[in-house]
């Protein structure tokens, strides 16, 4: 006769999520981090592995509150092409 073990201890499933998020070098050092999938999301770090630690905590976090208020988790925005840098000039009155 075999006998099965029982595993008592419960198993926390989770869902992974992937998400774009752009490292903006700061003037006074450091990182800060967006992802344009989560309006509103922006946290820093100074150091760029720092600044990825706290865009994880801060991703986390936002995606949680999503959930607890019943709002749907966003997919990640696909960008066609990588984002273009450049500036523009533009003219006031004096």
């Amino acid at each position: 006769m075999k006998h099965k073990k029982h595993n008592s201890t419960k198993r926390e499933t989770s869902n992974e999520f992937s998400f774009t998020v752009f490292f903006e070098p700061a003037a006074e050092g450091g990182y800060v981090v967006t992802c344009p999938a989560l309006p509103g999301l922006v946290t820093e770090g100074d150091t760029l592995a720092e600044a990825r630690e706290m865009a994880r905590d801060a991703i986390r976090a936002y995606l949680e509150s999503l959930r607890k208020d019943g709002e749907p988790i966003p997919r990640d925005l696909k960008l066609a092409l990588d984002p273009v840098k450049e500036k523009i000039s533009v003219a006031i009155p004096a």
